[in-house]
């Protein structure tokens, strides 16, 4: 016998990773580890995809399967000492991937900053300001330099608002003014490039590079500074402890102005006193800026921020401190915060939690933020509790707590004791019959922000729809401008002196005439929050007047002038849409006015109502403060609905009864889950095709819960035509099944030739 034939030599196991991809595909894709490469779940990894293509991949688990039936490559590099995603990140993305019916390369693709999914890492992110020159930072030479400037009235009008933002003629001489950004500058003074390129020439002012991506440096925890809670706060914050004890979900309903953050901070308090974190989601990042100063004066730099305005620079380091030793204890973000990786957390707190913004739209995946937050402390093993507060609750979340899923605190008392503001109705249709309108202005409140402008107060003015005019029209024939990409009219944006679409965002030169009839007689119709600004100005020239909305916003700083200018008194009628509803706190706002609340009444959806009670309530919510009773005018041309009264009672019970009762019957949330399924393609009639067959393949298995296809209201967005079918699924489904279904569904019509560049996509619980 030959001894030598039993020593076979042992093969050398070969490990594989399973790799989350970038890509808009299902599933995750397996590579093989090559021997001696270390390499951990969470940590990034580069390899080669398809023929040529590298990508960076996330490793989400190791194995030794070798698949079957292909080639299995090779990891080419690993870039990670350390993983950058936790075991429970990936436990979140997996749970957001299958929910929302979306690939977790996308899921992957949102949840990381930009500067982790590149090779080569991230590169701080620069913005340009703009300042004196040095010879001009002194009062004498200012003087001199607004004389010169005096026959070129388009950079006198350019450095004088410098001035004003800079703040400029409330400092000393020597005393570094405002930081001023130059798109700042050019969107506050409608000066264009070449205007502020003169001044620089004549070394009036220049220019700088400033790197935006910095970490909070808020100083020391200073608990001693925390208010103490009154009566009526104290008793909602131990209903708050109580409820957490049976509860992993408690919804806090307390009136605007109740104090709501103070019980958030003193719940924090606790939390850190427990060595937990926190995370702290608002809906919109204008209110981070009102918050960060609060919080940062009580949780110094325990506090970080995360939003999407902040640099790609910063929100890498943020990321890679929460994985570090010394991790920020609270975190202040908006929706994409919930990705940032927790070591400890204990409390999620969601305030407004009623707010649209926490859904993602567009792109995919189109996750809710408040839905990923419960899950995610559902995930965690230390028994994560999480805080909703609002005075206005969703459906979903007020019939959760009704039914006893989530806890329920409520809190009916105003802090201090500040009233609730009159609600003053005003018929519009009756005063336009009259011809008393001025305009998009009632005389009622014409005259009381006047009164209110006398006594050194301040107003704030809603109207939800932004830019100058929402549409021209040819007087003589009816022609509307259109966009070429898409099914809607073009918004006319003044200051820029172009139509712009709000949907691809292509922009077209104002037409001087008609292409249908000749005509030079084009007028606009309707108002946007840059008219209402321009007329206000002329009825008010004395008074000092901000627009707050999507094209004044557009950076961080710009943010944060608006806000701090407003609630130092600098301005005294601010405009804006609804981003000037949620949350905001200004001492001095003693009227409100809300231009026209049928445009938010007429809203061809289901939760229409809801919404637009959500954002009358919300923003008549910022009148009043510190002992004076505050008044908003209420606009409408429907002074009898129901919703209105409801609004003017603050009547939120009477709202909940009247809308439960509706989705109930027609089988709407929150006693069914509503799945939209979107088809795209550059031609209407194989969309059309495409969405007939998807349609019947659902209901060989869904039966009368599907509805469609149809075309939704707007069928045509950046040249792909549109259909959409709607699931209406009763609670209780199994949504694995679901999903199962629907995959099936679309890989059967994507497998058809003729539907080769169709696009397929899921809105899970759409809003």
């Amino acid at each position: 016998m030959c001894f030598a034939r039993l020593f076979v030599p042992l093969q050398k196991m070969i490990r594989y990773a399973d790799l989350i991809l970038p890509v808009p595909l299902q599933g995750l894709f397996t590579y093989a580890i090559p021997e001696g490469m270390n390499v951990g779940v969470g940590m990034r990894v580069l390899v080669t995809f398809g023929r040529s293509k590298t990508y960076l991949g996330i490793v989400a688990r190791i194995h030794d399967v070798k698949p079957e039936g292909y080639q299995v490559k090779p990891i080419t590099q690993v870039m990670d000492q350390e993983p950058i995603v936790t075991e429970q990140q990936l436990k979140l993305w997996q749970w957001i991937s299958d929910y929302y019916l979306s690939p977790i390369g996308e899921v992957y693709k949102a949840a990381l900053p930009a500067g982790l999914k590149a090779e080569d890492g991230y590169k701080a992110k620069t913005e340009t300001y703009i300042r004196l020159t040095e010879q001009y930072r002194n009062t004498t030479a200012l003087h001199i330099a607004l004389n010169v400037l005096a026959r070129a009235p388009k950079q006198l009008e350019a450095f004088t608002c410098y001035l004003e933002l800079s703040h400029y003629d409330e400092i000393e001489d020597g005393v570094t003014p405002a930081e001023v950004t130059k798109e700042e500058l050019m969107n506050a003074s409608r000066a264009s490039a070449e205007t502020l390129k003169q001044l620089e020439k004549r070394q009036m002012l220049e220019t700088y590079e400033v790197e935006v991506g910095r970490l909070n440096h808020g100083g020391d925890y200073r608990p001693d500074l925390i208010k103490p809670l009154s009566e009526a706060q104290g008793t909602a914050y131990n209903s708050i402890l109580m409820s957490m004890m049976k509860h992993n979900v408690t919804l806090l309903h307390g009136v605007t102005s109740s104090g709501k953050t103070e019980i958030y901070i003193h719940l924090i308090k606790r939390a850190l006193e427990q060595k937990q974190q926190v995370l702290y989601l608002l809906p919109e990042i204008a209110l981070t800026v009102q918050m960060m100063q609060r919080l940062q004066r009580v949780f110094g730099d325990r506090l970080g921020i995360y939003h999407s305005k902040y640099s790609d620079a910063e929100r890498v380091e943020i990321w890679q401190k929460q994985l570090s030793k010394n991790p920020y204890d609270v975190i202040l973000g908006a929706r994409s915060a919930v990705f940032l990786p927790f070591q400890h957390l204990g409390l999620i707190i969601i305030d407004e939690e009623h707010e649209t913004s926490y859904k993602q739209q567009d792109p995919a995946p189109r996750y809710h933020a408040r839905s990923a937050a419960i899950m995610m402390a559902a995930q965690m093993r230390n028994g994560t509790k999480v805080l909703l507060g609002t005075a206005t609750p969703s459906m979903e979340s007020y019939y959760n707590a009704k039914t006893g899923k989530y806890g329920l605190v409520e809190l009916k008392e105003r802090y201090q004791g500040i009233e609730l503001p009159e609600i003053q109705v005003v018929d519009v249709a009756d005063l336009q019959h009259r011809k008393m309108m001025a305009g998009p202005f009632s005389p009622l409140l014409l005259t009381k922000v006047r009164e209110a402008l006398e006594r050194g107060e301040q107003a704030i003015l809603f109207q939800n729809r932004r830019g100058f005019a929402p549409m021209i029209e040819c007087r003589q024939c009816g022609w509307v401008p259109h966009c070429q990409h898409c099914d809607v009219s073009l918004t006319l944006h003044r200051q820029m002196n172009q139509l712009t679409c709000h949907y691809c965002g292509y922009t077209y030169k104002v037409p001087t005439e008609c292409p249908c009839c000749g005509s030079t007689d084009l007028r606009t119709k309707g108002y946007g929050t840059e008219k209402i600004e321009e007329q206000v100005s002329e009825v008010f020239p004395e008074a000092r007047v901000a627009r707050m909305d999507l094209d004044t916003t557009r950076t961080r700083n710009a943010y944060e002038r608006i806000i701090t200018d407003f609630s130092a008194g600098r301005t005294n009628i601010l405009i804006g849409t609804q981003m000037i509803s949620k949350g905001l706190d200004f001492d001095k706002v003693s009227v409100v006015g809300i231009l026209n609340a049928d445009t938010m009444l007429n809203y061809p959806d289901f939760r229409a109502y809801e919404h637009a009670f959500t954002m009358m309530s919300q923003v008549s919510g910022r009148a009043g403060r510190k002992g004076k009773r505050g008044l908003v005018i209420l606009q409408t041309k429907n002074k009898d609905l129901s919703v209105i009264q409801q609004v003017v009672r603050n009547d939120y019970t009477s709202l909940y009864k009247d809308m439960i009762a509706e989705r109930q019957a027609f089988r709407y949330p929150p006693y069914y889950h509503l799945v939209y399924v979107f088809l795209k393609h550059s031609h209407d009639e194989v969309v059309n095709t495409a969405g007939v067959e998807m349609g019947s393949r659902l209901r060989q298995w869904f039966g009368g819960r599907v509805l469609g296809p149809d075309k939704p209201a707007v069928a045509k967005v950046k040249s792909q035509n549109i259909r959409k079918l709607v699931l209406k699924l009763e609670n209780g489904i199994d949504m694995k099944r679901v999903r199962e279904y629907l995959l099936l569904a679309q890989s059967q019509i994507l497998a058809d030739k003729r539907y080769a560049s169709l696009q397929i996509y899921y809105d899970v619980d759409p809003l």
